[in-house]
């Protein structure tokens, strides 16, 4: 059993994975709209950047939003404890006391 949950927790870091280079490519993407229309101006850059700020970015924001709470699923079938605080002392450099 707790190998078919490391199988599908790898592929789902897979998904993940490619699904926040995505997400992330599309959020620089923006940059670009905004340097057009800081180019263009007038009413066609008013346009582009309503565009930009009330239809695209939403959307980009739910699924990031989404892909973050996979990985932590993924993470959590996988058995991994990536966000827990580690309890164990660190080892002291020579000279400390």
């Amino acid at each position: 059993m707790k190998a078919v949950l490391k199988k599908i927790s790898e592929v789902m870091k897979l998904i993940f994975g490619y699904g926040i280079m995505i997400v992330l490519f599309a959020g620089g993407l923006t940059f670009f709209g905004y340097v057009a229309a800081l180019c263009i101006g007038g009413d066609t850059a008013a346009m582009i950047c309503q565009f930009i700020s009330k239809t695209f970015m939403p959307y980009v924001i739910y699924a990031a939003t989404s892909l973050v709470l996979f990985g932590l699923l993924a993470m959590y079938i996988g058995g991994e404890q990536a966000l827990t605080s580690n309890k164990k002392k660190a080892a002291k450099h020579q000279g400390e006391t």
